[in-house]
Protein backbone atom coordinates (compact mmCIF):
# COMPACT_ATOMS: atom_id res chain seq x y z
CA UNK A 1 0.00 0.00 0.00
CA UNK A 2 1.22 3.50 -0.87
CA UNK A 3 0.14 6.52 1.16
CA UNK A 4 1.24 10.12 1.20
CA UNK A 5 0.11 13.71 1.60
CA UNK A 6 -0.27 15.87 -1.49
CA UNK A 7 -0.91 19.58 -1.98
CA UNK A 8 -3.74 20.00 -4.48
CA UNK A 9 -4.11 23.29 -6.33
CA UNK A 10 -7.63 24.72 -6.21
CA UNK A 11 -9.00 27.99 -7.63
CA UNK A 12 -8.79 29.42 -4.09
CA UNK A 13 -5.37 28.15 -3.02
CA UNK A 14 -3.56 24.99 -2.02
CA UNK A 15 -5.42 22.23 -0.18
CA UNK A 16 -3.65 19.41 1.63
CA UNK A 17 -5.01 15.93 0.97
CA UNK A 18 -4.20 12.45 2.21
CA UNK A 19 -3.94 9.85 -0.53
CA UNK A 20 -3.48 6.11 -0.59
CA UNK A 21 -3.59 3.44 -3.28
CA UNK A 22 -2.56 -0.19 -3.81
CA UNK A 23 0.97 -1.16 -4.77
CA UNK A 24 1.65 -1.06 -8.47
CA UNK A 25 1.38 1.42 -11.30
CA UNK A 26 -2.38 1.18 -11.74
CA UNK A 27 -4.28 2.86 -13.12
CA UNK A 28 -6.77 2.72 -10.27
CA UNK A 29 -10.23 4.35 -10.23
CA UNK A 30 -10.38 7.21 -7.75
CA UNK A 31 -12.68 7.64 -4.78
CA UNK A 32 -12.84 10.98 -2.96
CA UNK A 33 -13.83 10.79 0.71
CA UNK A 34 -15.50 13.98 1.94
CA UNK A 35 -15.10 14.24 5.71
CA UNK A 36 -17.67 14.69 8.45
CA UNK A 37 -17.76 17.72 10.74
CA UNK A 38 -15.08 16.52 13.24
CA UNK A 39 -12.56 16.81 10.43
CA UNK A 40 -9.29 15.11 9.59
CA UNK A 41 -8.22 12.34 11.96
CA UNK A 42 -6.76 8.85 11.79
CA UNK A 43 -10.22 7.30 11.64
CA UNK A 44 -10.77 8.92 8.24
CA UNK A 45 -7.34 7.88 7.00
CA UNK A 46 -8.23 4.32 8.00
CA UNK A 47 -11.41 4.60 5.92
CA UNK A 48 -9.26 5.62 2.95
CA UNK A 49 -6.96 2.66 3.54
CA UNK A 50 -9.98 0.39 3.49
CA UNK A 51 -11.09 1.90 0.18
CA UNK A 52 -7.60 1.53 -1.29
CA UNK A 53 -7.50 -2.09 -0.18
CA UNK A 54 -10.40 -2.69 -2.57
CA UNK A 55 -8.34 -1.45 -5.51
CA UNK A 56 -8.97 2.30 -5.56
CA UNK A 57 -6.96 5.50 -5.34
CA UNK A 58 -8.49 7.13 -2.24
CA UNK A 59 -8.22 10.88 -1.73
CA UNK A 60 -9.15 12.66 1.51
CA UNK A 61 -9.26 16.48 1.33
CA UNK A 62 -8.83 18.65 4.40
CA UNK A 63 -11.96 20.69 3.78
CA UNK A 64 -11.11 23.19 6.53
CA UNK A 65 -7.83 24.14 4.84
CA UNK A 66 -8.74 27.82 4.48
CA UNK A 67 -8.51 28.22 8.27
CA UNK A 68 -5.25 26.34 8.63
CA UNK A 69 -4.79 22.85 10.02
CA UNK A 70 -7.90 22.56 12.19
CA UNK A 71 -7.97 19.60 14.57
CA UNK A 72 -10.47 19.07 17.37
CA UNK A 73 -10.37 17.14 20.63
CA UNK A 74 -14.07 16.59 21.23
CA UNK A 75 -13.38 15.00 24.62
CA UNK A 76 -12.70 18.52 25.92
CA UNK A 77 -16.34 19.50 25.75
CA UNK A 78 -18.33 22.44 24.47
CA UNK A 79 -15.43 24.73 23.59
CA UNK A 80 -14.11 22.21 21.06
CA UNK A 81 -17.60 21.57 19.72
CA UNK A 82 -18.02 25.31 19.20
CA UNK A 83 -14.74 25.43 17.26
CA UNK A 84 -15.85 22.49 15.13
CA UNK A 85 -19.22 24.02 14.28
CA UNK A 86 -17.55 27.35 13.46
CA UNK A 87 -15.25 25.57 11.00
CA UNK A 88 -18.17 23.68 9.49
CA UNK A 89 -20.09 26.92 9.02
CA UNK A 90 -17.08 28.64 7.43
CA UNK A 91 -17.27 26.53 4.27
CA UNK A 92 -20.04 26.45 1.70
CA UNK A 93 -21.15 24.73 -1.46
CA UNK A 94 -19.29 27.06 -3.80
CA UNK A 95 -16.02 26.62 -1.94
CA UNK A 96 -16.27 22.84 -1.88
CA UNK A 97 -17.18 22.62 -5.56
CA UNK A 98 -14.10 24.71 -6.41
CA UNK A 99 -12.03 22.39 -4.23
CA UNK A 100 -13.58 19.45 -6.05
CA UNK A 101 -12.52 20.94 -9.39
CA UNK A 102 -8.95 21.06 -8.09
CA UNK A 103 -9.09 17.43 -6.98
CA UNK A 104 -10.52 16.28 -10.28
CA UNK A 105 -7.79 18.15 -12.17
CA UNK A 106 -5.18 16.49 -9.94
CA UNK A 107 -6.67 13.05 -10.51
CA UNK A 108 -6.95 13.58 -14.26
CA UNK A 109 -3.24 14.42 -14.44
CA UNK A 110 -2.14 11.54 -12.23
CA UNK A 111 -0.90 8.50 -14.23
CA UNK A 112 -1.72 6.19 -11.31
CA UNK A 113 -5.41 7.10 -11.66
CA UNK A 114 -7.72 6.02 -14.44
CA UNK A 115 -11.41 5.65 -15.19
CA UNK A 116 -14.46 7.29 -13.61
CA UNK A 117 -14.51 8.71 -10.10
CA UNK A 118 -16.55 7.82 -7.03
CA UNK A 119 -17.20 9.76 -3.86
CA UNK A 120 -18.50 9.14 -0.37
CA UNK A 121 -19.49 11.73 2.20
CA UNK A 122 -20.67 11.70 5.78
CA UNK A 123 -22.69 14.13 7.89
CA UNK A 124 -22.05 17.69 6.67
CA UNK A 125 -20.69 16.31 3.39
CA UNK A 126 -23.91 14.65 2.27
CA UNK A 127 -24.77 17.94 0.57
CA UNK A 128 -21.32 18.12 -1.02
CA UNK A 129 -21.26 14.67 -2.58
CA UNK A 130 -24.74 15.14 -4.06
CA UNK A 131 -23.65 18.52 -5.42
CA UNK A 132 -20.42 17.06 -6.78
CA UNK A 133 -22.36 14.39 -8.68
CA UNK A 134 -24.58 17.07 -10.20
CA UNK A 135 -21.84 19.63 -10.85
CA UNK A 136 -19.32 17.25 -12.42
CA UNK A 137 -21.49 14.52 -13.94
CA UNK A 138 -18.89 13.49 -16.53
CA UNK A 139 -16.50 12.54 -13.72
CA UNK A 140 -18.63 11.03 -10.95
CA UNK A 141 -20.24 7.68 -11.64
CA UNK A 142 -20.76 6.40 -8.07
CA UNK A 143 -21.78 8.41 -5.01
CA UNK A 144 -22.71 7.53 -1.44
CA UNK A 145 -24.08 9.88 1.22
CA UNK A 146 -24.33 8.66 4.81
CA UNK A 147 -26.70 10.52 7.14
CA UNK A 148 -26.03 13.55 4.99
CA UNK A 149 -27.26 16.97 6.03
CA UNK A 150 -28.02 20.01 3.88
CA UNK A 151 -29.05 17.96 0.84
CA UNK A 152 -32.51 19.54 0.76
CA UNK A 153 -32.80 23.22 1.65
CA UNK A 154 -34.99 26.14 0.57
CA UNK A 155 -32.03 27.78 -1.17
CA UNK A 156 -32.15 28.06 -4.95
CA UNK A 157 -28.81 26.23 -5.06
CA UNK A 158 -29.95 23.34 -2.88
CA UNK A 159 -28.02 20.20 -3.88
CA UNK A 160 -31.17 18.16 -4.55
CA UNK A 161 -32.05 20.57 -7.36
CA UNK A 162 -29.06 19.25 -9.33
CA UNK A 163 -30.79 15.89 -9.80
CA UNK A 164 -31.45 16.62 -13.48
CA UNK A 165 -27.69 16.66 -14.15
CA UNK A 166 -26.67 13.57 -12.18
CA UNK A 167 -25.38 10.59 -14.15
CA UNK A 168 -23.92 8.63 -11.25
CA UNK A 169 -25.55 5.79 -9.38
CA UNK A 170 -26.39 7.06 -5.90
CA UNK A 171 -26.69 5.48 -2.50
CA UNK A 172 -28.26 7.55 0.28
CA UNK A 173 -28.26 6.00 3.72
CA UNK A 174 -29.97 7.73 6.62
CA UNK A 175 -30.13 7.11 10.36
CA UNK A 176 -33.45 6.24 11.99
CA UNK A 177 -32.91 8.92 14.64
CA UNK A 178 -31.35 12.10 13.29
CA UNK A 179 -32.18 15.57 14.54
CA UNK A 180 -30.09 17.03 11.70
CA UNK A 181 -32.39 15.69 8.99
CA UNK A 182 -35.91 17.13 8.88
CA UNK A 183 -38.99 15.08 8.10
CA UNK A 184 -39.33 16.76 4.71
CA UNK A 185 -35.87 15.81 3.46
CA UNK A 186 -36.34 12.19 2.37
CA UNK A 187 -39.69 12.59 0.56
CA UNK A 188 -38.50 15.77 -1.18
CA UNK A 189 -35.26 14.14 -2.22
CA UNK A 190 -37.00 11.00 -3.48
CA UNK A 191 -39.47 13.06 -5.51
CA UNK A 192 -36.72 15.05 -7.20
CA UNK A 193 -34.60 11.98 -7.98
CA UNK A 194 -37.63 10.11 -9.32
CA UNK A 195 -38.66 13.06 -11.49
CA UNK A 196 -35.34 12.86 -13.32
CA UNK A 197 -35.03 9.05 -13.30
CA UNK A 198 -31.80 9.09 -11.31
CA UNK A 199 -30.44 5.63 -10.55
CA UNK A 200 -30.46 5.59 -6.75
CA UNK A 201 -31.10 3.59 -3.61
CA UNK A 202 -32.30 5.35 -0.47
CA UNK A 203 -32.78 3.60 2.84
CA UNK A 204 -33.09 4.33 6.53
CA UNK A 205 -31.11 2.02 8.79
CA UNK A 206 -33.21 0.76 11.73
CA UNK A 207 -31.87 1.30 15.22
CA UNK A 208 -29.27 3.87 14.18
CA UNK A 209 -28.41 7.45 15.09
CA UNK A 210 -26.47 10.18 13.33
CA UNK A 211 -22.81 9.11 13.27
CA UNK A 212 -23.42 5.36 13.15
CA UNK A 213 -20.64 4.65 10.63
CA UNK A 214 -17.70 5.69 12.81
CA UNK A 215 -16.22 3.30 15.40
CA UNK A 216 -14.94 6.28 17.37
CA UNK A 217 -18.41 7.78 17.84
CA UNK A 218 -20.87 6.84 20.62
CA UNK A 219 -23.54 6.21 17.96
CA UNK A 220 -21.48 3.53 16.21
CA UNK A 221 -23.58 0.62 14.97
CA UNK A 222 -21.27 -2.07 13.64
CA UNK A 223 -23.89 -4.05 11.73
CA UNK A 224 -25.21 -1.00 9.92
CA UNK A 225 -21.72 0.39 9.29
CA UNK A 226 -20.50 -2.85 7.75
CA UNK A 227 -23.63 -3.10 5.63
CA UNK A 228 -22.91 0.36 4.28
CA UNK A 229 -19.36 -0.62 3.35
CA UNK A 230 -20.64 -3.66 1.45
CA UNK A 231 -23.18 -1.52 -0.40
CA UNK A 232 -20.60 1.11 -1.27
CA UNK A 233 -18.04 -1.34 -2.57
CA UNK A 234 -20.67 -3.08 -4.70
CA UNK A 235 -21.66 0.35 -6.04
CA UNK A 236 -18.06 1.17 -6.94
CA UNK A 237 -17.45 -2.25 -8.47
CA UNK A 238 -20.38 -1.81 -10.85
CA UNK A 239 -19.69 1.76 -11.85
CA UNK A 240 -15.96 2.37 -11.55
CA UNK A 241 -14.40 -0.92 -12.59
CA UNK A 242 -16.85 -2.09 -15.23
Amino acid sequence: MNEFHVDVATPDGTMECFATHPDGEGPFPAVILYMDAPGIREELRDFCRRIADQGYFALLPDMYWREGKMRFDLTKGQSELDKMFASMDAINLGMVMRDTKGMLDYLDANPVVGGPTGCIGYCMSGQYVVAAAGTYPEHFKAMASLYGVGIVTDHDRSPHLLASDIKAELYLGFAEEDSWVGDEVIPTLEEELDDYSVNYTLETHPGTEHGFCFPGRPAYNEAAAEKVWDIFFDLCERNLKG
